[in-house]
């Protein structure tokens, strides 16, 4: 296997075989693979002197959640009666003219699995938030909670998910993805759905043209080719959205924090290693040869960091996040305002751009769009 041959056909967005996806995690020239992948990338964006970014705001629906997720210090357990919260409508309209105010324009809505609330309680929620702030996107839940929902509820997925967009989601989150190999979610989420079914959810929201983005955590139990078999799984799924539909419009890695978590307790700890995200990031540029959006988790590795993964395959670097709860409850401490992402994008010798969810471009005007 010659290096030359597989970086050709990395350029040429070609699908690499499973070999050829190891060799790049495993043997390819660091500079050479940053290298090729911001190649790949300035093929693939519109514009290769912009970075886009995102105003919007997390909110969390709800803190009670029966995964049982080792890396999650933010859940609780049902009953868990001095912790457990669900978000009321008039907490929601605080937050939301918050974030119009700052020029925001949609809620990243997650919870947990939490087993009394079935569809009906989405479906209401869902329908006041758009009733109250039409053009607002809600950009919700995730495939385990949508799974979640539909078998506490005793309907189908699909049917979940008819009703759900019904209701008002506009698109779903790639939550909940972790690492897609079923040796390390029953470790470290031991009652999340599985791999089939987090891959079930995504391509029935392909099918119905419902737009997703993909994630992974990774640093904590996985091996290096398990990450790369999660990539893998990503791609293969989005080779077979149907024609023209949304699929996979970015996907989004990140590392594992593991301040304070149980995986931590029991000796996983978080090691982080700059030069490896940036090998990620390449990586995932190279292997997702259908996904054309990469981002850079800013939150997760920092400014510097996320800055060098702009040469070497992203071209996004997310949302300014108003407001985060789970990763920030396990370490992640870096933050951004607007002026804050717009100067480290410049700093990185690129063009900030601000984006809607489906990477549309929309204007900054200093506070209030």
């Amino acid at each position: 296997m010659r290096a030359e041959e597989i970086f050709a056909r990395a350029l040429g967005r070609e699908k690499l075989s499973t070999d050829e996806a190891y060799w790049l995690w495993e043997e390819a020239p660091l500079e050479k693979l940053a290298y090729i992948a911001d190649q790949v990338r300035r093929d693939v964006v519109p514009d290769p002197n912009i970075v886009t970014w995102q105003i919007d705001r997390n909110v969390n629906i709800t803190n009670v959640c029966i995964s049982g997720c080792k890396f999650c210090n933010f859940h609780c357990k049902p009953h868990d009666v001095e912790r457990e919260f669900i978000t009321t409508i008039d907490e929601y309209r605080t937050k939301i003219d918050r974030m119009l105010e700052l020029g925001g324009d949609q809620l990243l809505l997650q919870g947990g699995l939490h087993p009394r609330l079935g569809v009906e309680f989405y479906e209401e929620l869902f329908r006041e938030l758009k009733r109250m702030y039409p053009t607002v996107r809600l950009h919700a839940l995730g495939a385990p909670e949508v799974a979640h929902i539909a078998r506490i509820s005793g309907i189908s997925t699909r049917e979940a998910l008819t009703r759900l967009v019904a209701a008002g989601l506009d698109s779903l989150p790639g939550a909940g993805a972790e690492i897609l190999v079923d040796r390390v979610r029953r470790y470290i989420s031991p009652a999340k759905p599985s791999v089939d079914e987090w891959l079930d959810v995504m391509h029935q929201a392909h099918e119905m043209n419902l737009p997703t983005s993909a994630t992974m955590m990774y640093g904590h139990v996985e091996t290096p080719r398990e990450r790369v078999d999660h990539l893998l799984k990503i791609r293969d799924l989005q080779a077979r959205c149907p024609k023209g539909n949304w699929g996979f419009i970015a996907f989004i890695p990140w590392i594992f924090r593991s301040s304070g978590t149980r995986l931590e307790r029991e000796g996983v700890k978080s090691e982080f290693s700059p030069l490896e995200y940036v090998r990620m990031i390449a990586v995932s540029r190279l292997v997702l040869n259908n996904i054309n959006n990469i981002q850079a988790s800013w939150l997760t590795v920092g400014k510097a960091t996320a800055q060098l993964a702009l040469h070497s395959g992203a071209n996004d670097m997310g949302s300014i996040m108003i407001e985060e709860n789970v990763v920030s409850s396990a370490g992640a401490n870096n933050s951004f305002d607007a002026e804050g992402i717009q100067k480290a994008i410049r700093e990185a010798g690129f063009e900030p751009r601000l984006r809607d969810q489906l990477y549309r471009e929309r204007v900054y005007l200093g506070g209030k769009v």
